[in-house]
């Protein structure tokens, strides 16, 4: 897939909803040469429009130069595309420089046609009417206009909404919104971001990581140096409690990850699903939960379980 094709997808001026359709799929499939070469039958699971349809956008899409048939056919007869007028971030950086003049590269003479390189009619080269790749108005849509081109471009494995849930169910105590507004939270991201650079993980499990990396560097490292973050009257958060059924889910699959309880509790060859199933299990009985209690603290329990550690 690539980024530059798939923004350019959906900025570039078409005439009907299908056409935008057909356009963003090619784009979900091409190469950083901007060449794809989609079945269409799988253009038909993409889009749910029918083969006829999809045919005739086809059509209507290379004879408006937005795409254009390579003339090479790969596997079962499927036509390779390219498409046409994509422009990657390089060539945005020297457009901005150099312009649109025919000494810059973009002139006829290089076998674009005036049809097809700068023509305000498929939303190539300067044109602001259509939002090009070079438009300060349209050209980023809704990013932030202060950003770099390769972070505006970069997927953000960070979610405002997952990253409140998560803290949440760590200590429901905790005020999550005057952690983020604090002046060391982005300046933790980025060490956490560092930290975890050449780690093999999904969005998901980094939100996870992160809670665990923010509540642990207010705790040891920014607590006597602001207002404290946590809303609760003092003393709630050594009240008893007992574990609430989201609590229980959390903490056993933090569990299954701890080195430590991990090597003393999992059975040889179990899965980490497991094991955190079985935690579960066992942390919906208060006595076994109070016995892992000090194990609970060190991935992000802020409490007291009733009852006496056996």
């Amino acid at each position: 897939m690539s980024l530059d094709a798939t923004n350019w997808a959906w900025r570039v001026n078409i005439e009907s909803s299908s056409q935008r359709l057909i356009l963003l799929s090619l784009a979900d499939r091409t190469s950083d040469e901007h060449t794809c070469y989609p079945s269409l039958k799988r253009l038909v699971v993409d889009t749910k429009l029918n083969r006829k349809t999809i045919i005739k956008m086809l059509d209507e899409l290379e004879q408006k130069g937005l795409i254009k048939f390579t003339g090479e056919i790969k596997g079962n007869g499927v036509k390779v595309y390219r498409l046409i007028g994509v422009k990657g971030r390089e060539d945005q950086l020297t457009d901005s420089k150099k312009g649109t003049s025919s000494k810059s590269g973009t002139g006829s003479n290089l076998g674009t046609g005036s049809n097809i390189g700068t023509s305000t009619e498929n939303g190539t080269g300067t044109s602001t009417k259509n939002g090009t790749e070079t438009s300060t108005n349209f050209g980023t849509q809704n990013l932030p206009m202060n950003l770099s081109i390769e972070s505006k471009n970069k997927k953000d494995w960070f979610c405002f909404k997952k990253l409140r849930e998560e803290i949440y169910l760590a200590d429901d105590s905790i005020d999550f919104e005057s952690i983020m507004n604090s002046k060391w939270a982005e300046r933790e991201k980025r060490a956490f971001e560092n930290y975890n650079a050449e780690k093999p993980m999904s969005d998901d499990l980094m939100i996870y990581h992160f809670a665990d990396w923010l509540i642990n560097a207010y705790r040891t490292k920014y607590s006597n140096t602001q207002n404290p973050v946590f809303g609760k009257p003092a003393g709630t958060g050594s009240k008893s409690q007992q574990l609430s059924e989201k609590q229980i889910h959390t903490f056993a699959q933090k569990l299954s990850q701890h080195p430590e309880f991990s090597s003393k509790f999992s059975e040889p060859g179990e899965s980490y699903e497991k094991l955190a199933a079985r935690i579960a299990v066992k942390l919906e009985d208060p006595a076994q939960a109070k016995k892992w209690e000090p194990y609970l603290k060190q991935v992000g329990f802020n409490g007291s379980l009733p009852g006496a550690a056996a």
